[in-house]
Parts: structure tokens; C-alpha cells; sequence
């Protein structure tokens, strides 16, 4: 589920970003609408891979990659690193910091996943085989 609320928190930061890129404060002017979106593709696609390979039994390999997907949501922190705070609007501030948010608590849950303190899931669709992920 925190990976759906990151993904949507993320989307909707790169949505706005790219149908708003002229009114971001001092950002490259060789980004592109385009470009925002593509990489929000290449950045869900990692997310993606990370909970497949989680889901295949590939459980450190997928938790690994499911933080670097986390991580890459504190990305929209370099929005500060070029305008201050008071530079964005109120809009853009919201979707930053909604991104920011969703990215840590997805990182909270891999590690509560990661370190055995989440109870084994059992995936339901799985039916008669249905196993356990530690």
C-alpha cells in the first residue's frame, strides 16, 4: 500500500512540475515536459522492478531496490536547492513535500520489512500456494 501512495504522491509532483515547468523557480532551461514525465516513467519503472522481484521471493534484492525508489523521491528537495521556500508556490510546496513524506514512510516500511518486524505476508491471489514472505 505505501508504495501506491509514494507512486500516486510522486506522479502527481512530476504532473505538476511538467504542466507547470516555466513557473518553477530557477530550474535548468533545458528541461523539458517531456523529459519531467520520462523520468518519472524510468523512476515508477524501478519502483515496479523492486516489488516484482520482492514478490518472486527475491526479498533483500527487492527491498533494496524498493528504497532506492524511495530515496529517489527526496528528489524533489533540490526544488530548494536552486529557489527558496518562499520562491514556490503554495501548490508546488504541497506536492514537494507530499512526495517527501510518502518517499520516508515507504522507507520506514522496507526497513520494518527488512529488519523482521512486519508479520509475514501472505499474498491471497496465490491461492492454494500461497507462501509466506519474510
Amino acid at each position: 500500500m505505501s508504495i501506491l501512495v509514494y507512486g500516486a504522491a510522486s506522479l502527481g509532483h512530476f504532473v505538476h512540475n511538467a504542466v507547470y515547468l516555466e513557473l518553477y523557480p530557477n530550474l535548468p532551461t533545458w528541461l523539458t515536459p517531456l523529459g519531467v514525465l520520462s523520468s518519472w516513467l524510468l523512476i515508477a519503472a524501478t519502483g515496479a522492478v523492486g516489488y516484482w522481484l520482492f514478490r518472486k521471493g527475491l526479498t533483500v534484492v527487492g527491498l533494496g531496490v524498493i528504497a532506492l525508489y524511495a530515496a529517489l523521491g527526496f528528489g524533489g528537495l533540490d526544488h530548494y536547492a536552486v529557489a527558496p521556500v518562499s520562491a514556490h508556490s503554495w501548490v508546488m510546496n504541497a506536492t514537494i513535500v507530499a512526495e517527501v513524506l510518502a518517499a520516508s514512510a515507504l522507507l520506514v516500511v522496507v526497513a520494518w520489512v527488512g529488519f523482521g518486524w512486519a508479520p509475514k505476508v501472505v499474498f491471497a491471489e496465490d491461492g492454494a500456494n500461497a507462501k509466506s514472505v519474510d
